[in-house]
């Protein structure tokens, strides 16, 4: 069954309202049309999915459509699910273009960005240059719960490095389940067991790729344009998922940010930012510093480090920071760190943070001081006793690099 041509926006409109009249209608909290690769070996393993775009709490009205053109297919959405997965076909694509047609003039830059989409697509097909019911799959989500499938771990993985979902929001349980290890050269997945079947004839062709790594998640690079204020001088530092605030600056060396985790804004970052951990705006992450993650020693709490602090080079923090804080270079603050502070200091410190509910002793756990603001953690270089004074210190990035 094919969709007339829609002429009016309000024909559109009434399309739209149709469709999403459908018995059991769901408006997704995110959904797309995914490119995929599949398995050189095994077809039907798919190694990587990839969104021209990501529509994460927005343009309902394209889903609805998407759903009505896949209905005209004779594919009925399952809406009971939490997430739907399904290839699509030419008639798909022809269907989808005919109902956007009162808009199909505008749809350039910026603009409906899902029909340039399927137009793309539609091109590709009618080329015959590509299969698209084997290259291309709409994915829908309507439930954020753990992802079933490779292509919506993709479309979170999308949403969160785009920041259009916070960090720490989506259900990404079971996400290194759903991915495949495999060997990325360049953008292209390679299985390994196709790899090693294949070792001798490419080798002796002169044709065995260049791998840059074996992982189950690509580069962040390979899939996000980032902000023209933000550098990234080794595209091996940040996975997919990651998120970087505009001006964010990653260095090379033992800089590195794993996904569902990142900045909230100019940041310069020189160690390492493990997963879920954030670090505000105008904070120094310096060089070999490391902000655990939830898998290594937080007892499964993520960190937050506030705005304008400086991580000092080889220092390991796994508690959260407020604002304004110093952890000097070497020191390692833990929640079980035993932390020295005299009354002087616990009265500034208290000072600066009111809500405070301390009272007044020798030695703190460094639990007890989490999330504070204002705190410069030292180390004795005779005692070799971990110390906490009010940081009388602003740190502050060079603005000329970020």
């Amino acid at each position: 069954m094919v969709i007339k041509s829609i002429k009016t926006v309000d024909e559109f409109k009434i399309f739209v309202s149709e469709a999403e009249s459908i018995d059991g209608y769901k408006k997704p909290i995110g959904f797309g049309i995914a490119r995929v690769d599949r398995g050189q070996k095994n077809s039907d393993k798919i190694l990587q999915a990839t969104y021209p775009v990501t529509n994460w709490n927005e343009n309902f009205g394209s889903a609805a459509v998407f759903v009505a053109s896949l209905k005209n297919c004779g594919v009925d959405v399952d809406f009971s699910g939490s997430e739907f997965v399904t290839s699509i076909s030419k008639d798909f694509l022809q269907n989808t273009i005919n109902a956007f047609a009162p808009y199909a003039d505008e749809a350039e830059g910026d603009k409906h960005k899902n029909i340039q989409v399927v137009k793309s697509i539609l091109e590709l097909a009618e080329s015959d240059v590509i299969d698209v019911e084997d290259a291309f799959k709409v994915v829908f989500v309507f439930e954020d719960d753990a992802p079933k499938t490779v292509e919506t771990v993709y479309l979170k993985l999308y949403a969160l490095s785009l920041q259009k979902a916070p960090l720490r929001s989506l259900n990404l349980n079971g996400a290194f389940g759903q991915l495949h290890n495999v060997a990325w050269s360049g953008n292209m997945p390679i299985e390994l067991e196709w790899l090693r079947e294949n070792e001798i004839a490419l080798k002796v062709d002169g044709m065995y790729p260049e791998i840059s790594s074996v992982d189950k998640f690509p580069r962040f690079l390979q899939h996000i344009i980032p902000a023209d204020n933000t550098r990234i001088l080794d595209a091996s530092k940040v996975r997919m998922g990651a998120q970087l605030a505009p001006g964010t600056t990653v260095m090379p060396g033992a800089s590195y940010i794993n996904f569902n985790a990142g900045t909230q804004g100019p940041v310069m970052v020189e160690g390492r930012i493990s997963s879920s951990a954030i670090v505000g705006s105008g904070s120094d992450v310096g060089g070999g510093a490391s902000i655990l993650g939830v898998l290594s020693g937080t007892d499964g709490n993520p960190i937050s480090i506030g705005e304008n602090t400086l991580l000092g080079a080889n220092s390991v923090t796994g508690l959260p920071l407020g604002d304004g804080c110093i952890v000097d270079a070497g020191v390692t603050i833990l929640a079980g760190t035993k932390v020295v502070i005299d009354t002087d200091e616990f009265n500034k410190i208290k000072e600066a943070n009111p809500d405070w509910n301390a009272t007044d002793t020798d030695i703190f756990k460094g639990k007890t001081l989490a999330g504070l603001n204002g705190i410069h953690f030292r180390q004795d270089s005779i005692s070799g006793e971990i110390k906490a004074f009010r940081s009388t210190r602003e740190v502050k990035l060079n603005e000329e690099l970020h």
